[in-house]
């Protein structure tokens, strides 16, 4: 046979022939390929490289080129499940589900609707319900219709990525499909038990839609770096307000009066920093912010008292004074190691004019500062700075 082939494939290798043979057989030992070559056409080798993917992947480019190949102006939620509805009607026995359904998956976030639990409901629906549910114990227990289980996982691992929790409908969906023994079901499980837990497990909370301007997304910021002293209060300045300043721009500056008390402390031409920018991720979004740092105070001396002594304890009704006092001064929150933060700020473009705008606004707070040495070192640790105002154009 081979031998056959090889003689006819020598008598056809002119390019006048070749057109007129359609398919060619092309044999590389005992494989045999088939190639397509359209009459008329000399070189039908441009046509290998269609015919030699998989047909997943031949599906796949298929439905991604007709149901999610729109403008960027209707890329919605209407029109994402428009297309899972035209997928569904189509074909009642739905061929090329679970390869739709991995399309739709990586084209949620570019519909804006990776965060939409009726989105996530609406394409577990494109899976038929009873077709893949086990008969007995034994299909169940050799992981029954295992290409469609792994699809439905999937979904649970992209709302879970995405923070969207499921609820009880989702879960009776999942039974209607694959039964309570399978693989789909006990995911479902596990999110429905650890996904409450640990829903509202951080003190320092954000609302579930965060606001699209940059101004309102650095007050958030600056205020959940400001939750560490109950005290603090977050002022915006507007950088027009001052004459000589050339960056026209907002500052939301984060003092509190412990800090501005430690600042006071400091001596004349005693040098302090202004370092950034550091980073600051509010969910998907990115706030970049500087500190002002002062040089670390001295260590509190160490306690030589019994604590649990009560014969030196006096009480002002009594009208005595407590001359027993273990600590004169007890160190705040904002006294590091390395250094004292004195102050916490954003900008809009997070540039150096910016930031001398801020500390004028600050030295109409903090008279001191006009005796201190004020220096700039604004090399981020984390790379390249992105102002806030363009981390947000980019989330839109």
């Amino acid at each position: 046979m081979l031998r056959v082939l090889a003689r006819t494939l020598k008598q056809i290798h002119d390019k006048q022939n070749l057109a007129k043979f359609a398919p060619l057989i092309i044999s590389s030992g005992h494989n045999l390929k088939w190639y397509s070559s359209k009459p008329g056409d000399d070189d039908p080798s441009k046509y290998l490289d269609e015919e030699e993917k998989t047909e997943d992947e031949k599906t796949y480019d298929l439905i991604t080129s007709k149901y999610f190949k729109v403008d960027d102006k209707e890329k919605n939620k209407k029109s994402f499940e428009g297309a899972i509805d035209i997928f569904t009607h189509k074909d009642s026995r739905r061929r090329g589900q679970v390869e739709f359904i991995y399309s739709a998956l990586k084209n949620m976030q570019h519909f804006g609707v990776h965060k939409d639990l009726g989105s996530y409901k609406k394409l577990l629906g494109v899976l038929p319900t009873g077709k893949y549910v086990p008969e007995n114990r034994l299909q169940a227990d050799f992981f029954h219709f295992p290409k469609q289980q792994d699809c439905a996982v999937k979904i649970m691992v992209a709302m879970e990525k995405n923070g969207v929790m499921p609820d009880e409908e989702f879960g009776d969906m999942i039974l209607l499909v694959f039964g309570k023994i399978s693989n789909p079901f006990k995911k479902y499980c596990r999110m429905m038990y650890w996904m409450p837990k640990l829903k509202n497990i951080s003190p320092w909370l954000l609302p579930e839609t965060l606001p699209d301007e940059a101004l309102e997304l650095a007050k958030l910021g600056i205020q959940q770096i400001m939750t560490v002293d109950p005290l603090s209060s977050i002022s915006v300045y507007q950088a027009e307000d001052l004459h000589q300043s050339t960056d026209k721009t907002w500052i939301v500056s984060g003092q509190s009066e412990d800090q501005k008390e430690l600042l006071a402390s400091f001596k004349e031409n005693t040098p302090i920093y202004v370092e950034g920018a550091f980073r600051l991720w509010l969910k998907d979004n990115q706030v970049n912010y500087f500190i002002l740092r002062g040089p670390p105070l001295p260590a509190a001396p160490p306690i030589t008292q019994d604590e649990h002594d009560l014969t030196d304890i006096r009480m002002w009704m009594d009208g005595e004074k407590d001359t027993a006092s273990k600590l004169e001064r007890y160190p705040t929150v904002h006294e590091q190691p390395d250094g004292t933060i004195l102050a916490v700020a954003a900008t809009g473009t997070s540039s150096r004019e910016s930031l001398l705008s801020w500390i004028r606004f600050l030295e109409k707070e903090n008279p001191v500062l006009s005796d201190l040495a004020i220096l700039f070192t604004l090399q981020s640790p984390l790379g390249p700075v992105i102002p806030v105002e363009e981390s947000s154009e980019l989330r839109s």
